[in-house]
């Protein structure tokens, strides 16, 4: 799931090397990912009126359907 939306996020920015992305899993059935990018690249990833956000969560909802988990995409500014 990490390398996953780290690959979308690393393609979406100007600056791939300042994408920085880190796991926690606060119970055994969720998992937190939490996205920092560039001041700049912001506006690239969460995209017009969150879009491109929202289908990175859709995206990575479904991945961890397939394990039984939650996960929560949360994207720091």
């Amino acid at each position: 799931m990490k390398e996953f939306i780290e690959f979308i996020a690393k393609h979406l920015v100007d600056a791939p090397d300042s994408v920085n992305l880190d796991e926690n899993t606060p119970d055994e059935k969720t998992v937190e990912l939490t996205l920092k990018v560039g001041a700049d690249d912001v506006g690239k990833v969460i995209g017009r009126q969150g879009k491109t956000a929202q289908a990175m969560r859709t995206l990575l909802s479904a991945i961890a359907a397939k394990d039984g988990k939650r996960a929560v995409l949360k994207i720091l500014d």
